[in-house]
């Protein structure tokens, strides 16, 4: 009895009150972090091996060729680079984010918040997107601090401070992004905690159309910019072929060179955006390009974007044409800040537009930001547009045009209804009758008094016998005339009829009577046998 006792199955113990389990979806969530900045360290890792290994003259071994990868990683979310083996002796920042290498972590970050948020399964754990956003940042950030750590032993190390809160300035955004992306994309209330009037303000459609005007002007700015890069690179389309080939004579440099030329892409169209805004870029201390003429001579490496840079001087009709592009924003501003509603008032379209020249003055701001940097420590300190001169020189641009084009769109969208006059008598002796008719407000002959009685008779011969002609009423005989007191008479407008020749409007033909079929006798008791097999 001793020995069954002993070999039975022990209890499970309950759980104490103080203990809390461990969620495997949040774990899940960690490794997801970690896994996504794992794969951006090993896509440049790669690019770099590659480069490195199709380089014939290689400066270092494949040691430094992975350092180098772990600081572009760094670079991608906007840390500061050292680099130390400088002609001078000084330490110089690289600080020029390239703006498309910035999708990388952005992708991989917002897809690991994306699948830690989802569930697949209905008895899969679903954890709350606090909980999602908290455990994938917290394993993005290890592996991002374990990056800084390593680079520092490579040829161009991170600043440990500019890597503290560069790699959570993109971070946060993109796991918020895939978090929300993954519940839906819900436009529910705000958190509780944030002020009344901030959360019932937010939730009015003034705030929506105001971001998307903002977003369209700044898209707009930079499609300028765009266009003006691409036509200065057409221009000086010899100077960047002679600097493209004279950088290094082998193919893997050309292919390195041309990768970071498509990486800086972006950068360009922020640059061409400030220059077409007025405030320009800078090109070094004391240097700046703007549509107005650029002084003095920059100190610049031979680069192929570089060499697209307006020369040095006075500024002609060809550059003031830039201004347009700001003008072509500020309109579409103006456009998108309109409510298809009538009942909004002006003032509250003027509000919307000016929104959106501030939201469009943000978002130049932070790109401006985003794509300056210094590239050394002396006359290189300053390199790019200015963010805040940017951001102003935008944010007045849209608000001085988008206001009044939205008053004006609105007010010639939402005007009264009116049209032509009904129509000009022929006779010679109607004078005043046409003139009356000219006042008289006609929807297009739609509401016309013959149109309409051809309309109802076209209905009724479709309709057939569902709409059955109605007779006119009879008419009694003449009473004793009645005596009508004199009035003042009263001017009618005459109204233009209608006549469609050709239309037969005689009663409509009457279709045959159906032969009515003899219901089929019920059978009863009628029993249904199998059928069988026949017999071989």
């Amino acid at each position: 009895m001793t020995q069954v006792t002993e070999r039975g199955n022990r209890l499970s113990a309950a759980p104490r009150a103080g203990v809390r389990r461990r969620s495997p979806a949040a774990a899940a969530c960690v490794v997801g972090g970690a896994v996504a900045a794992g794969l951006g360290l090993g896509f440049l890792a790669v690019l770099v091996i590659v480069l490195w290994i199709s380089s014939p003259y290689p400066d270092s071994g494949p040691g430094g060729a992975l350092h180098l990868a772990a600081g572009l990683w760094l670079l991608a979310h906007g840390t500061e680079l050292v680099r130390y083996e400088t002609l001078s002796g000084v330490p110089a920042p690289v600080g020029v984010t390239p703006l498309l290498l910035v999708a990388l972590p952005v992708l991989l970050m917002r897809r690991a918040a994306r699948l830690g948020g989802a569930s697949d399964e209905d008895d899969e754990e679903v954890l709350p997107a606090t909980a999602v956003f908290s455990a994938v940042l917290c394993g993005y950030l290890a592996v991002g601090a374990l990056a800084t750590v390593y680079a520092a032993g490579g040829p161009m190390p991170a600043d440990p401070i500019s890597a503290a809160w560069h790699v959570p300035l993109v971070a946060v955004p993109a796991a918020a992004g895939g978090v929300w992306g993954a519940k839906g994309r819900p436009l529910g209330p705000l958190p509780k905690w944030l002020p009344r009037g901030v959360r019932r303000g937010f939730v009015r459609p003034r705030y929506a159309l105001a971001l998307r005007a903002g977003a369209g002007g700044a898209l707009v700015l930079l499609g300028g910019g765009a266009l003006l890069v691409g036509a200065s690179l057409a221009w000086h389309g010899s100077q960047v072929q002679a600097s493209f080939l004279s950088l290094t004579g082998v193919w893997s440099g050309r292919f390195a060179v041309l990768l970071l030329a498509l990486a800086l892409i972006p950068n360009a169209m922020v640059w061409g955006a400030a220059y077409a805004l007025g405030p320009g870029f800078a090109l070094g201390a004391g240097v700046t390009a703007t549509p107005l003429g650029s002084a003095g001579a920059p100190a610049l490496p031979r680069f192929p974007l570089l060499e697209a840079l307006p020369a040095a001087g006075p500024g002609t009709p060809l550059t003031w044409a830039a201004a347009g592009v700001p003008v072509v924003a500020g309109l579409a501003v103006g456009w998108f800040a309109v409510r298809r509603a009538r009942e909004v008032s002006y003032g509250e379209t003027a509000l919307t537009a000016a929104l959106g020249a501030v939201v469009c003055g943000l978002a130049m701001a932070g790109l401006a930001a985003a794509s300056a940097g210094p590239l050394g420590s002396r006359r290189l300190a300053e390199f790019g547009p200015v963010w805040w001169a940017t951001g102003a020189a935008a944010f007045a641009w849209t608000l001085v045009l988008a206001v009044p084009v939205a008053v004006g769109v609105h007010a010639w969208r939402y005007r009264p209804a009116a049209g032509p006059g009904a129509g000009a008598a022929t006779d010679t002796d109607a004078d005043a009758g046409a003139d009356a008719d000219a006042d008289v407000p006609v929807d297009g002959g739609w509401h016309d008094s013959g149109v309409r009685e051809l309309r109802w008779e076209l209905m009724r011969k479709a309709s057939g016998t569902l709409v059955p002609e109605i007779p006119p009423e009879p008419v009694g005989p003449p009473g004793p005339p009645v005596e009508v007191a004199s009035e003042p008479a009263v001017r009618v407008a005459r109204r233009t009829v209608t006549v469609v020749a050709g239309l037969d409007l005689g009663p409509a033909p009457v279709a045959p009577p159906v032969p009515a079929v003899p219901p089929v006798p019920s059978v009863a008791g009628v029993r249904v046998l199998a059928r069988r097999k026949p017999s071989a």
